[in-house]
Protein backbone atom coordinates (compact mmCIF):
# COMPACT_ATOMS: atom_id res chain seq x y z
CA UNK A 1 0.00 0.00 0.00
CA UNK A 2 2.79 2.49 1.21
CA UNK A 3 4.90 1.15 -2.31
CA UNK A 4 1.58 2.43 -4.64
CA UNK A 5 0.85 5.55 -2.75
CA UNK A 6 4.48 6.52 -3.21
CA UNK A 7 3.75 5.74 -7.09
CA UNK A 8 1.06 7.64 -7.81
CA UNK A 9 2.41 10.61 -5.50
CA UNK A 10 4.68 11.22 -8.69
CA UNK A 11 2.87 13.59 -11.18
CA UNK A 12 3.62 11.32 -14.18
CA UNK A 13 2.49 8.51 -12.61
CA UNK A 14 -1.40 10.36 -11.79
CA UNK A 15 -1.25 11.64 -15.28
CA UNK A 16 -1.53 7.67 -16.19
CA UNK A 17 -3.90 6.85 -13.42
CA UNK A 18 -5.92 9.43 -14.77
CA UNK A 19 -5.62 8.06 -18.56
CA UNK A 20 -6.10 4.72 -17.73
CA UNK A 21 -9.44 5.55 -15.55
CA UNK A 22 -10.83 8.54 -17.41
CA UNK A 23 -10.22 6.59 -20.82
CA UNK A 24 -12.48 3.78 -19.15
CA UNK A 25 -15.03 6.32 -17.73
CA UNK A 26 -15.32 7.57 -21.48
CA UNK A 27 -15.61 4.05 -23.23
CA UNK A 28 -18.24 2.73 -20.96
CA UNK A 29 -20.26 5.45 -21.84
CA UNK A 30 -19.73 5.32 -25.48
CA UNK A 31 -20.24 1.48 -24.94
CA UNK A 32 -23.46 1.84 -22.48
CA UNK A 33 -25.36 3.84 -25.34
CA UNK A 34 -24.14 3.12 -28.68
CA UNK A 35 -26.56 0.44 -30.75
CA UNK A 36 -24.72 -2.87 -31.42
CA UNK A 37 -22.55 -2.84 -34.57
CA UNK A 38 -24.10 -5.71 -36.97
CA UNK A 39 -20.39 -7.89 -36.07
CA UNK A 40 -20.52 -7.37 -32.65
CA UNK A 41 -23.84 -8.81 -32.23
CA UNK A 42 -23.43 -11.42 -34.59
CA UNK A 43 -20.22 -12.41 -32.34
CA UNK A 44 -22.91 -12.81 -29.51
CA UNK A 45 -23.95 -15.53 -31.33
CA UNK A 46 -21.07 -17.11 -31.20
CA UNK A 47 -21.51 -16.95 -27.31
CA UNK A 48 -24.53 -19.27 -27.72
CA UNK A 49 -22.58 -21.83 -29.98
CA UNK A 50 -19.31 -22.36 -27.98
CA UNK A 51 -16.65 -24.21 -29.85
CA UNK A 52 -13.18 -24.43 -30.47
CA UNK A 53 -13.05 -22.57 -33.45
CA UNK A 54 -15.52 -20.53 -35.73
CA UNK A 55 -16.13 -19.87 -39.24
CA UNK A 56 -14.53 -16.94 -39.75
CA UNK A 57 -12.55 -16.30 -36.57
CA UNK A 58 -10.98 -18.09 -33.53
CA UNK A 59 -12.52 -18.60 -30.35
CA UNK A 60 -11.55 -15.56 -27.85
CA UNK A 61 -14.15 -13.24 -29.10
CA UNK A 62 -16.91 -15.64 -28.29
CA UNK A 63 -15.62 -15.92 -24.72
CA UNK A 64 -15.02 -12.09 -24.37
CA UNK A 65 -18.47 -11.24 -26.05
CA UNK A 66 -20.41 -13.22 -23.68
CA UNK A 67 -18.37 -12.60 -20.35
CA UNK A 68 -20.94 -9.78 -19.91
CA UNK A 69 -24.40 -11.29 -20.60
CA UNK A 70 -23.05 -14.84 -18.75
CA UNK A 71 -22.18 -12.45 -15.98
CA UNK A 72 -25.02 -9.79 -15.31
CA UNK A 73 -27.63 -12.39 -16.56
CA UNK A 74 -28.54 -9.32 -19.12
CA UNK A 75 -28.20 -9.06 -22.93
CA UNK A 76 -27.42 -5.64 -24.03
CA UNK A 77 -25.38 -3.57 -26.11
CA UNK A 78 -22.89 -2.80 -22.91
CA UNK A 79 -23.24 -6.32 -20.98
CA UNK A 80 -21.38 -7.52 -25.08
CA UNK A 81 -19.01 -5.08 -24.13
CA UNK A 82 -18.04 -5.72 -20.89
CA UNK A 83 -14.97 -7.99 -21.52
CA UNK A 84 -13.88 -5.38 -24.05
CA UNK A 85 -13.57 -2.29 -21.80
CA UNK A 86 -11.52 -4.62 -19.22
CA UNK A 87 -9.32 -6.17 -21.83
CA UNK A 88 -8.46 -2.87 -23.42
CA UNK A 89 -7.69 -1.28 -20.06
CA UNK A 90 -5.20 -4.14 -19.62
CA UNK A 91 -3.85 -3.39 -23.45
CA UNK A 92 -2.77 -0.20 -22.26
CA UNK A 93 -1.05 -0.82 -19.19
CA UNK A 94 1.25 -3.65 -20.99
CA UNK A 95 1.55 -0.90 -23.94
CA UNK A 96 2.83 1.66 -21.00
CA UNK A 97 4.61 -0.84 -19.09
CA UNK A 98 6.48 -2.05 -22.35
CA UNK A 99 7.59 1.40 -23.45
CA UNK A 100 8.54 1.93 -19.97
CA UNK A 101 10.94 -0.83 -20.12
CA UNK A 102 12.28 -0.04 -23.50
CA UNK A 103 12.69 3.44 -23.30
CA UNK A 104 11.37 5.54 -20.24
CA UNK A 105 8.74 6.71 -17.76
CA UNK A 106 8.31 10.09 -19.81
CA UNK A 107 7.87 8.02 -22.86
CA UNK A 108 5.50 5.53 -21.81
CA UNK A 109 3.42 7.95 -20.53
CA UNK A 110 3.25 9.75 -23.69
CA UNK A 111 3.18 6.49 -25.55
CA UNK A 112 -0.26 6.00 -22.80
CA UNK A 113 -1.52 9.32 -24.04
CA UNK A 114 -1.30 8.53 -27.84
CA UNK A 115 -2.78 4.84 -27.72
CA UNK A 116 -5.91 6.44 -25.23
CA UNK A 117 -6.68 9.19 -27.93
CA UNK A 118 -6.48 7.63 -31.47
CA UNK A 119 -10.59 7.18 -32.11
CA UNK A 120 -9.84 3.84 -34.22
CA UNK A 121 -7.77 2.24 -31.04
CA UNK A 122 -10.53 3.25 -28.67
CA UNK A 123 -13.53 2.57 -30.39
CA UNK A 124 -12.32 -1.00 -32.51
CA UNK A 125 -9.81 -1.85 -29.53
CA UNK A 126 -11.74 -0.59 -26.56
CA UNK A 127 -15.37 -0.72 -26.99
CA UNK A 128 -16.41 -2.49 -29.52
CA UNK A 129 -16.73 -6.31 -29.12
CA UNK A 130 -14.78 -7.84 -31.90
CA UNK A 131 -11.86 -10.10 -31.97
CA UNK A 132 -9.70 -7.14 -32.39
CA UNK A 133 -9.57 -6.85 -28.34
CA UNK A 134 -8.24 -9.83 -26.91
CA UNK A 135 -6.00 -9.89 -29.87
CA UNK A 136 -4.26 -6.77 -28.55
CA UNK A 137 -4.53 -7.62 -24.99
CA UNK A 138 -2.17 -10.60 -26.04
CA UNK A 139 -0.52 -8.94 -28.75
CA UNK A 140 0.57 -6.55 -25.28
CA UNK A 141 1.45 -8.98 -23.00
CA UNK A 142 3.36 -10.90 -25.83
CA UNK A 143 5.23 -7.50 -26.58
CA UNK A 144 6.25 -6.95 -22.47
CA UNK A 145 6.92 -10.73 -22.29
CA UNK A 146 9.76 -10.17 -25.00
CA UNK A 147 10.89 -7.08 -23.45
CA UNK A 148 11.60 -8.47 -20.77
CA UNK A 149 13.32 -11.27 -22.06
CA UNK A 150 15.67 -9.80 -24.30
CA UNK A 151 16.44 -7.01 -21.89
CA UNK A 152 16.31 -8.85 -19.24
CA UNK A 153 19.49 -7.79 -17.14
CA UNK A 154 20.48 -4.50 -18.57
CA UNK A 155 19.61 -1.66 -16.46
CA UNK A 156 20.03 0.74 -19.77
CA UNK A 157 17.10 -1.51 -22.04
CA UNK A 158 18.91 0.47 -25.30
CA UNK A 159 21.88 -1.78 -25.04
CA UNK A 160 21.38 -5.78 -25.51
CA UNK A 161 25.06 -6.24 -24.31
CA UNK A 162 25.69 -6.71 -20.80
CA UNK A 163 29.44 -5.98 -18.99
CA UNK A 164 30.56 -8.06 -16.16
CA UNK A 165 33.59 -7.33 -13.61
CA UNK A 166 36.12 -8.27 -15.46
CA UNK A 167 34.51 -5.75 -18.60
CA UNK A 168 34.32 -8.19 -21.03
CA UNK A 169 30.67 -8.84 -22.58
CA UNK A 170 28.01 -11.07 -22.29
CA UNK A 171 25.86 -12.03 -25.28
CA UNK A 172 22.02 -11.92 -24.50
CA UNK A 173 20.85 -15.36 -22.93
CA UNK A 174 17.85 -17.34 -23.83
CA UNK A 175 15.71 -17.76 -21.06
CA UNK A 176 12.49 -19.68 -19.84
CA UNK A 177 10.78 -16.87 -20.43
CA UNK A 178 10.29 -18.13 -24.19
CA UNK A 179 8.31 -20.71 -23.07
CA UNK A 180 5.89 -17.61 -21.91
CA UNK A 181 5.94 -16.01 -24.79
CA UNK A 182 4.92 -19.27 -27.21
CA UNK A 183 2.10 -18.99 -24.72
CA UNK A 184 1.16 -15.35 -25.27
CA UNK A 185 1.57 -15.66 -28.92
CA UNK A 186 -1.18 -18.32 -29.51
CA UNK A 187 -3.51 -17.21 -27.36
CA UNK A 188 -3.46 -14.27 -29.32
CA UNK A 189 -3.51 -16.17 -32.50
CA UNK A 190 -6.74 -17.28 -30.65
CA UNK A 191 -8.02 -13.93 -30.61
CA UNK A 192 -7.32 -13.37 -34.46
CA UNK A 193 -5.54 -14.86 -37.34
CA UNK A 194 -3.18 -11.89 -37.45
CA UNK A 195 -1.88 -13.11 -33.45
CA UNK A 196 0.81 -15.44 -36.54
CA UNK A 197 2.18 -12.33 -37.74
CA UNK A 198 3.18 -11.10 -34.50
CA UNK A 199 5.15 -14.27 -34.21
CA UNK A 200 6.65 -14.38 -37.24
CA UNK A 201 7.55 -10.52 -36.74
CA UNK A 202 9.42 -11.93 -33.11
CA UNK A 203 11.16 -14.29 -35.53
CA UNK A 204 12.11 -11.75 -37.82
CA UNK A 205 13.63 -9.75 -35.38
CA UNK A 206 15.88 -12.28 -33.31
CA UNK A 207 17.06 -13.47 -36.92
CA UNK A 208 18.01 -10.09 -37.62
CA UNK A 209 19.46 -8.69 -34.21
CA UNK A 210 22.83 -10.06 -33.83
CA UNK A 211 22.63 -10.94 -29.92
CA UNK A 212 19.34 -12.17 -29.89
CA UNK A 213 19.86 -14.78 -33.22
CA UNK A 214 21.02 -17.76 -30.30
CA UNK A 215 17.56 -17.92 -29.73
CA UNK A 216 16.76 -19.86 -32.95
CA UNK A 217 19.38 -22.78 -30.65
CA UNK A 218 17.94 -22.53 -27.31
CA UNK A 219 16.25 -25.27 -26.00
CA UNK A 220 13.65 -22.54 -24.16
CA UNK A 221 12.70 -20.89 -27.76
CA UNK A 222 11.88 -24.65 -28.99
CA UNK A 223 9.91 -25.18 -25.92
CA UNK A 224 8.30 -21.72 -26.38
CA UNK A 225 7.40 -23.34 -30.11
CA UNK A 226 5.64 -26.64 -28.66
CA UNK A 227 3.49 -24.61 -26.13
CA UNK A 228 2.85 -22.54 -28.87
CA UNK A 229 1.18 -25.35 -31.27
CA UNK A 230 -0.15 -26.90 -27.98
CA UNK A 231 -2.14 -23.28 -27.05
CA UNK A 232 -3.43 -23.03 -30.86
CA UNK A 233 -4.85 -26.70 -30.63
CA UNK A 234 -8.25 -25.11 -30.91
CA UNK A 235 -7.81 -23.13 -33.89
CA UNK A 236 -6.01 -26.60 -35.79
CA UNK A 237 -8.65 -29.25 -33.71
CA UNK A 238 -11.31 -27.30 -35.20
CA UNK A 239 -10.81 -26.60 -38.85
CA UNK A 240 -9.46 -30.08 -39.23
CA UNK A 241 -12.91 -31.49 -38.16
CA UNK A 242 -14.04 -28.93 -40.93
CA UNK A 243 -11.97 -29.64 -44.06
CA UNK A 244 -9.44 -26.46 -42.84
CA UNK A 245 -12.24 -24.34 -44.20
CA UNK A 246 -11.17 -21.11 -41.73
CA UNK A 247 -7.52 -21.57 -43.04
CA UNK A 248 -9.26 -21.30 -46.87
CA UNK A 249 -11.53 -18.66 -46.20
CA UNK A 250 -9.02 -16.05 -44.54
CA UNK A 251 -6.18 -16.99 -47.53
CA UNK A 252 -9.06 -16.67 -50.40
CA UNK A 253 -9.40 -13.24 -48.74
CA UNK A 254 -5.58 -12.45 -49.27
CA UNK A 255 -5.08 -13.57 -52.68
CA UNK A 256 -4.69 -11.18 -56.02
CA UNK A 257 -7.95 -10.79 -57.84
CA UNK A 258 -8.16 -8.39 -60.99
CA UNK A 259 -5.89 -5.71 -61.44
CA UNK A 260 -3.91 -3.20 -59.45
CA UNK A 261 -5.20 0.02 -58.51
CA UNK A 262 -2.27 2.18 -57.20
CA UNK A 263 -5.33 4.96 -56.19
CA UNK A 264 -6.48 2.51 -53.84
CA UNK A 265 -3.38 1.91 -52.05
CA UNK A 266 -3.66 5.71 -51.08
CA UNK A 267 -7.35 5.09 -50.19
CA UNK A 268 -6.35 3.38 -47.54
CA UNK A 269 -3.47 5.12 -46.53
CA UNK A 270 -5.56 8.26 -46.23
CA UNK A 271 -8.65 5.97 -44.93
CA UNK A 272 -5.94 4.72 -42.35
CA UNK A 273 -5.02 8.17 -41.03
CA UNK A 274 -8.40 9.27 -40.54
CA UNK A 275 -9.43 6.29 -38.27
CA UNK A 276 -5.99 7.13 -36.46
CA UNK A 277 -7.22 10.91 -36.56
CA UNK A 278 -4.61 12.65 -39.31
CA UNK A 279 -2.81 14.32 -36.05
CA UNK A 280 -1.65 10.75 -34.78
CA UNK A 281 -1.70 9.13 -37.78
CA UNK A 282 0.73 10.80 -40.12
CA UNK A 283 3.53 10.76 -37.15
CA UNK A 284 2.68 7.30 -36.86
CA UNK A 285 3.55 6.65 -40.40
CA UNK A 286 6.41 9.44 -40.37
CA UNK A 287 8.19 7.64 -37.74
CA UNK A 288 7.44 4.06 -38.89
CA UNK A 289 8.70 4.65 -42.05
CA UNK A 290 11.70 7.28 -41.08
CA UNK A 291 13.56 4.50 -39.09
CA UNK A 292 12.63 1.70 -42.00
CA UNK A 293 14.75 3.86 -44.41
CA UNK A 294 17.43 4.35 -41.76
CA UNK A 295 17.47 0.76 -41.69
CA UNK A 296 18.18 0.34 -45.24
CA UNK A 297 20.53 2.72 -45.66
CA UNK A 298 22.59 0.96 -43.00
CA UNK A 299 22.63 -1.80 -45.31
CA UNK A 300 24.79 0.53 -48.13
CA UNK A 301 25.95 3.46 -45.69
CA UNK A 302 26.84 1.90 -42.12
CA UNK A 303 28.90 5.27 -41.44
CA UNK A 304 25.74 7.92 -42.25
CA UNK A 305 23.19 6.11 -39.41
CA UNK A 306 24.18 6.97 -35.41
CA UNK A 307 24.10 4.07 -33.22
CA UNK A 308 20.59 5.33 -31.69
CA UNK A 309 18.93 4.52 -34.99
CA UNK A 310 19.93 1.40 -35.10
CA UNK A 311 18.68 0.37 -31.66
CA UNK A 312 17.82 -3.37 -31.46
CA UNK A 313 14.55 -1.80 -29.09
CA UNK A 314 13.59 0.33 -32.60
CA UNK A 315 14.18 -3.00 -34.58
CA UNK A 316 11.86 -5.06 -32.98
CA UNK A 317 9.17 -2.28 -32.49
CA UNK A 318 9.81 -2.45 -36.60
CA UNK A 319 9.43 -6.12 -36.85
CA UNK A 320 5.65 -6.09 -34.71
CA UNK A 321 4.49 -3.35 -36.71
CA UNK A 322 5.57 -2.50 -40.47
CA UNK A 323 4.49 -5.77 -41.66
CA UNK A 324 1.14 -5.19 -40.99
CA UNK A 325 1.31 -1.23 -41.93
CA UNK A 326 2.82 -1.70 -45.18
CA UNK A 327 1.05 -5.33 -45.83
CA UNK A 328 -2.08 -4.16 -45.72
CA UNK A 329 -1.52 -1.23 -47.36
CA UNK A 330 -0.44 -2.58 -50.02
CA UNK A 331 -3.03 -5.68 -50.01
CA UNK A 332 -5.76 -2.54 -50.58
CA UNK A 333 -4.31 -2.10 -54.78
CA UNK A 334 -6.62 -5.25 -55.36
CA UNK A 335 -8.97 -5.81 -52.57
CA UNK A 336 -10.85 -3.66 -49.95
CA UNK A 337 -9.61 -3.30 -46.50
CA UNK A 338 -11.42 -2.94 -43.41
CA UNK A 339 -10.00 -0.09 -41.28
CA UNK A 340 -9.05 -2.50 -38.42
CA UNK A 341 -6.35 -4.86 -40.33
CA UNK A 342 -3.57 -2.54 -40.04
CA UNK A 343 -4.35 -1.50 -36.69
CA UNK A 344 -2.19 -3.91 -34.44
CA UNK A 345 0.32 -2.74 -36.61
CA UNK A 346 0.19 0.96 -35.93
CA UNK A 347 -0.43 -0.24 -32.17
CA UNK A 348 2.81 -1.53 -31.77
CA UNK A 349 3.97 1.93 -33.96
CA UNK A 350 2.61 4.00 -31.10
CA UNK A 351 6.05 2.65 -28.85
CA UNK A 352 7.81 4.58 -31.39
CA UNK A 353 6.05 7.30 -31.86
CA UNK A 354 5.84 8.00 -27.93
CA UNK A 355 9.38 7.58 -27.48
CA UNK A 356 9.86 10.46 -30.61
CA UNK A 357 8.03 12.88 -28.71
CA UNK A 358 10.62 12.98 -25.82
CA UNK A 359 13.05 14.54 -28.27
CA UNK A 360 9.95 16.94 -29.68
CA UNK A 361 8.96 17.85 -26.02
CA UNK A 362 12.73 18.73 -25.37
CA UNK A 363 12.22 21.41 -27.79
CA UNK A 364 8.73 22.47 -27.47
CA UNK A 365 7.51 21.42 -23.83
CA UNK A 366 4.12 23.35 -24.85
CA UNK A 367 3.94 22.67 -28.47
CA UNK A 368 3.78 18.54 -27.74
CA UNK A 369 1.38 19.27 -24.74
CA UNK A 370 -1.53 21.26 -27.22
CA UNK A 371 -0.60 18.38 -29.58
CA UNK A 372 -2.12 15.89 -27.17
CA UNK A 373 -5.12 17.46 -25.21
CA UNK A 374 -6.07 19.58 -28.78
CA UNK A 375 -6.00 16.02 -30.14
CA UNK A 376 -7.64 14.47 -27.32
CA UNK A 377 -10.42 17.32 -27.06
CA UNK A 378 -11.26 17.14 -31.20
CA UNK A 379 -11.52 12.88 -31.27
CA UNK A 380 -13.86 13.08 -27.83
CA UNK A 381 -15.92 16.20 -29.40
CA UNK A 382 -16.24 14.11 -32.74
CA UNK A 383 -17.01 11.16 -30.94
CA UNK A 384 -19.91 12.30 -28.69
CA UNK A 385 -21.14 13.58 -31.77
CA UNK A 386 -21.23 10.67 -33.70
CA UNK A 387 -22.94 8.88 -30.19
CA UNK A 388 -25.64 11.34 -30.36
CA UNK A 389 -26.35 10.95 -33.83
CA UNK A 390 -26.68 7.51 -33.46
CA UNK A 391 -28.92 7.49 -30.48
CA UNK A 392 -30.64 10.71 -31.16
CA UNK A 393 -30.41 12.06 -34.63
CA UNK A 394 -28.77 15.55 -33.76
CA UNK A 395 -28.03 15.77 -37.59
CA UNK A 396 -30.47 14.21 -39.02
CA UNK A 397 -33.37 16.30 -40.99
CA UNK A 398 -36.32 15.81 -39.44
CA UNK A 399 -35.65 15.23 -35.93
CA UNK A 400 -37.07 16.14 -32.63
CA UNK A 401 -33.43 16.51 -31.34
CA UNK A 402 -31.77 18.30 -34.34
CA UNK A 403 -29.62 20.57 -34.07
CA UNK A 404 -30.72 24.20 -35.86
CA UNK A 405 -33.47 21.95 -37.74
CA UNK A 406 -30.35 19.19 -38.61
CA UNK A 407 -29.18 18.39 -42.45
CA UNK A 408 -28.76 14.89 -42.93
CA UNK A 409 -31.72 12.82 -44.46
CA UNK A 410 -32.12 9.36 -42.92
CA UNK A 411 -31.91 7.69 -46.56
CA UNK A 412 -28.42 9.26 -46.95
CA UNK A 413 -26.90 7.95 -43.22
CA UNK A 414 -25.91 4.88 -43.16
CA UNK A 415 -26.50 4.61 -39.53
CA UNK A 416 -29.55 4.18 -39.96
CA UNK A 417 -28.89 0.73 -40.27
CA UNK A 418 -27.75 -0.31 -36.87
CA UNK A 419 -30.84 -1.72 -34.88
CA UNK A 420 -31.93 -0.46 -31.55
CA UNK A 421 -32.12 -4.25 -30.07
CA UNK A 422 -34.88 -2.35 -27.31
CA UNK A 423 -37.12 -0.86 -29.61
CA UNK A 424 -37.19 -4.36 -31.17
CA UNK A 425 -37.86 -6.62 -28.51
CA UNK A 426 -40.22 -4.32 -27.48
CA UNK A 427 -42.09 -5.00 -31.04
CA UNK A 428 -42.45 -8.30 -30.12
CA UNK A 429 -43.47 -8.10 -26.41
CA UNK A 430 -46.46 -5.14 -27.79
CA UNK A 431 -48.15 -7.53 -30.61
CA UNK A 432 -50.10 -10.49 -29.86
CA UNK A 433 -49.71 -11.69 -33.40
CA UNK A 434 -46.07 -11.45 -33.29
CA UNK A 435 -45.94 -12.96 -29.73
CA UNK A 436 -48.39 -15.70 -30.55
CA UNK A 437 -46.01 -16.11 -33.79
CA UNK A 438 -42.73 -16.08 -31.98
CA UNK A 439 -44.23 -19.31 -29.56
CA UNK A 440 -45.34 -21.39 -32.82
CA UNK A 441 -42.51 -21.51 -34.55
CA UNK A 442 -39.45 -23.43 -34.30
CA UNK A 443 -36.67 -21.95 -36.02
CA UNK A 444 -36.02 -17.41 -36.93
CA UNK A 445 -34.09 -17.15 -40.15
CA UNK A 446 -32.94 -13.97 -42.12
CA UNK A 447 -31.45 -13.33 -45.42
CA UNK A 448 -27.89 -11.87 -44.22
CA UNK A 449 -25.42 -13.39 -41.70
CA UNK A 450 -25.21 -10.30 -39.65
CA UNK A 451 -28.64 -9.38 -39.13
CA UNK A 452 -29.10 -12.44 -37.04
CA UNK A 453 -27.33 -10.91 -34.58
CA UNK A 454 -29.08 -8.02 -33.44
CA UNK A 455 -32.30 -10.36 -33.78
CA UNK A 456 -31.23 -12.91 -31.47
CA UNK A 457 -30.16 -10.71 -29.26
CA UNK A 458 -33.61 -8.98 -29.11
CA UNK A 459 -35.37 -12.02 -29.10
CA UNK A 460 -33.41 -14.63 -27.32
CA UNK A 461 -34.38 -13.39 -23.86
CA UNK A 462 -38.09 -13.87 -24.62
CA UNK A 463 -37.98 -17.06 -26.19
CA UNK A 464 -35.23 -19.42 -26.62
CA UNK A 465 -35.70 -20.20 -30.76
CA UNK A 466 -32.74 -21.31 -32.73
CA UNK A 467 -32.10 -18.20 -35.65
CA UNK A 468 -30.27 -19.28 -38.77
CA UNK A 469 -29.31 -17.82 -42.27
CA UNK A 470 -30.97 -18.73 -45.81
CA UNK A 471 -28.75 -16.53 -47.52
CA UNK A 472 -29.14 -16.73 -51.47
CA UNK A 473 -25.44 -16.17 -52.18
CA UNK A 474 -24.36 -18.94 -49.84
CA UNK A 475 -22.72 -16.74 -47.28
CA UNK A 476 -23.76 -18.19 -44.17
CA UNK A 477 -20.77 -17.85 -41.97
CA UNK A 478 -20.83 -19.57 -38.74
CA UNK A 479 -24.86 -20.55 -39.60
CA UNK A 480 -23.28 -23.52 -41.50
CA UNK A 481 -22.42 -24.89 -38.59
CA UNK A 482 -24.50 -23.84 -35.75
CA UNK A 483 -27.57 -26.03 -37.41
CA UNK A 484 -28.29 -29.25 -39.76
CA UNK A 485 -29.22 -28.38 -43.02
CA UNK A 486 -32.05 -30.70 -43.02
CA UNK A 487 -32.93 -29.98 -39.21
CA UNK A 488 -36.27 -28.08 -39.54
CA UNK A 489 -37.85 -29.86 -42.44
CA UNK A 490 -41.47 -29.89 -41.92
CA UNK A 491 -41.19 -26.84 -39.07
CA UNK A 492 -42.89 -23.60 -39.12
CA UNK A 493 -40.30 -20.51 -39.11
CA UNK A 494 -40.34 -16.50 -38.80
CA UNK A 495 -38.53 -14.61 -41.64
CA UNK A 496 -37.33 -11.10 -40.34
CA UNK A 497 -35.73 -8.87 -42.48
CA UNK A 498 -34.76 -5.10 -42.98
CA UNK A 499 -36.18 -2.19 -45.15
CA UNK A 500 -33.17 -2.93 -47.18
CA UNK A 501 -34.59 -6.32 -48.58
CA UNK A 502 -38.35 -5.93 -48.65
CA UNK A 503 -38.26 -5.24 -52.47
CA UNK A 504 -35.94 -7.93 -53.43
CA UNK A 505 -38.23 -10.36 -55.24
CA UNK A 506 -35.44 -12.57 -56.44
CA UNK A 507 -35.14 -13.45 -52.24
CA UNK A 508 -38.96 -13.90 -51.90
CA UNK A 509 -39.30 -16.20 -54.68
CA UNK A 510 -36.30 -17.83 -53.48
CA UNK A 511 -38.08 -18.42 -50.32
CA UNK A 512 -41.32 -19.51 -51.36
CA UNK A 513 -40.07 -22.85 -53.29
CA UNK A 514 -38.67 -23.70 -49.96
CA UNK A 515 -42.15 -23.18 -47.38
CA UNK A 516 -45.90 -23.76 -48.41
CA UNK A 517 -46.52 -20.01 -47.42
CA UNK A 518 -44.93 -17.19 -47.04
CA UNK A 519 -46.94 -14.60 -45.83
CA UNK A 520 -46.00 -10.82 -43.90
CA UNK A 521 -47.84 -10.84 -40.37
CA UNK A 522 -45.79 -7.84 -38.69
CA UNK A 523 -43.72 -4.52 -39.22
CA UNK A 524 -42.21 -3.03 -35.90
CA UNK A 525 -40.73 0.65 -37.05
CA UNK A 526 -37.55 1.57 -35.55
CA UNK A 527 -37.28 5.51 -34.82
CA UNK A 528 -34.33 7.64 -34.24
CA UNK A 529 -35.40 11.61 -33.05
CA UNK A 530 -39.27 10.58 -33.33
CA UNK A 531 -38.62 9.64 -37.18
CA UNK A 532 -39.13 6.33 -38.43
CA UNK A 533 -35.86 5.48 -40.03
CA UNK A 534 -36.10 1.95 -40.52
CA UNK A 535 -38.51 -0.81 -40.95
CA UNK A 536 -38.57 -4.36 -39.53
CA UNK A 537 -40.35 -6.68 -41.22
CA UNK A 538 -41.24 -10.55 -40.01
CA UNK A 539 -43.03 -13.00 -42.10
CA UNK A 540 -44.85 -16.21 -41.44
CA UNK A 541 -42.96 -19.31 -42.87
CA UNK A 542 -44.67 -22.56 -43.13
CA UNK A 543 -43.86 -25.88 -43.03
CA UNK A 544 -39.74 -26.01 -44.66
CA UNK A 545 -40.46 -28.64 -47.60
CA UNK A 546 -37.05 -29.35 -48.18
CA UNK A 547 -33.32 -28.39 -46.51
CA UNK A 548 -32.05 -25.07 -47.49
CA UNK A 549 -28.57 -25.57 -49.65
CA UNK A 550 -25.33 -24.48 -48.41
CA UNK A 551 -21.45 -24.79 -49.73
CA UNK A 552 -19.95 -25.62 -46.60
CA UNK A 553 -20.53 -26.97 -43.04
CA UNK A 554 -22.84 -29.69 -41.60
Amino acid sequence: MQKFQKWSAQKTNQLVVMLLVGGLLFRSFIAFWLYPTFDEAYYYLYSLHLDWSYFDHPAFVALTTGFGPWLTGDVSQFTIRLGTLILYTGSLVFLYLTSNRLFSAKAACLTLAIATISPVFQIGFGILSLPDSPLMFFWSASLYCAVNEFWRHSGNQKHSLLKNKSGASNLYVPSYRLSYLGILVGLACNSKYHGFVLGLGLIGFCLTSPPHRCVVRSPWAWLGLGLFVITIFPMWFWNMQHDWVSFRFQSERAMPRGGYNLLSVAGVYLGGVAYLFPTIGLPLWWVSLRLALLRIIHVFHKSLISKGDLDATKLLNLWVSLPLILGFTLIGGYRQILPAWPMPGFWAATLLLGQHAVIWEQHGRRWVRRWLVGSGIMVASILLIALLQVTTGILQKPSQYAFMGGFLSPKDDPSTELIDIQQLRRGFVVSPVLSAALKNSSFIFTNRYYLGGPIAMSLLPLANVPITCFDIGNDMRGFAFWSRAEQWVGENALYITTASFKNRKDLMANYRTYFSSLTEIETIPIKRGGVVINMIYVYQAKTLLKPYPRSYGI
